[in-house]
């Protein structure tokens, strides 16, 4: 029995070193989903959207990775009030926010467990437009300005956050400000959160 236990110490103390080589092989890249809050800020009345999303990037240099993610923004109800100021009608918008990005994440810290960084990203937002279910003469299109119909926007999007991993499975709080181009610049907030593997 000693010597089994003899045996094992070494057996460990050979493979050691490996397993913390090994950790360090865990930093080509990162998968994740995330949850999504947008408060679409087109004009004086914002509009919160939420949705979910994923994303998939890979380094490139131990502090930069290439990230690319799309996340899809649900509809909401917003309420419109009717004349007298008293009562108030539930109306679903019939519009959808679809995001696309591609860029840089330039990271500190990836040695340690916990990463802050900041990313600039740029893509496209797409809003989709239906009109089944809203009540006649009462639009999402109509009651915030900006947003122009349905169609297809340049993107931009800056933004930071941190990351916090225990071996290869984290999480990341990331906020940004995604701007879109349509007739002029409109800044909205964004704030992601969500689980993240490591490899």
């Amino acid at each position: 029995m000693r010597r089994l236990a003899i045996l094992i110490a070494l057996g460990f103390c050979l493979a050691a070193p490996s397993w913390v080589m090994a950790q360090g092989t865990e930093n080509h890249g990162e998968v994740g989903v995330f949850a999504d809050y947008l408060r679409f800020s087109p004009g004086n009345s914002p509009v919160n959207f939420v949705g979910v999303g994923g994303r998939v990037g890979f380094n490139v240099h131990p502090n930069i990775m290439l990230e690319a993610e799309m996340n899809y923004d649900f509809t909401r109800n917003f309420t419109t009030t009717t004349s007298n100021g008293i009562n108030t009608s539930f109306v679903t918008t019939g519009v959808r926010p679809l995001t696309g990005l591609f860029g840089p994440k330039f990271q500190a810290g990836t040695s340690g467990p916990v990463r802050v960084f900041l990313t600039g990203k740029v893509g496209f937002i797409n809003f989709s437009e239906t009109n089944s279910g809203v009540v006649s003469g009462t639009t999402f299109t109509n009651s915030v300005s900006g947003v122009g119909g349905p169609g297809t926007h340049l993107a931009l999007y800056p933004g930071g956050g941190i990351e916090g991993f225990i071996g290869p499975v984290g999480l990341r709080l990331e906020v940004g400000d995604e701007i879109y181009l349509n007739n002029g610049t409109f800044n909205n907030l964004r704030v992601t959160f969500g689980p993240h593997i490591r490899f």
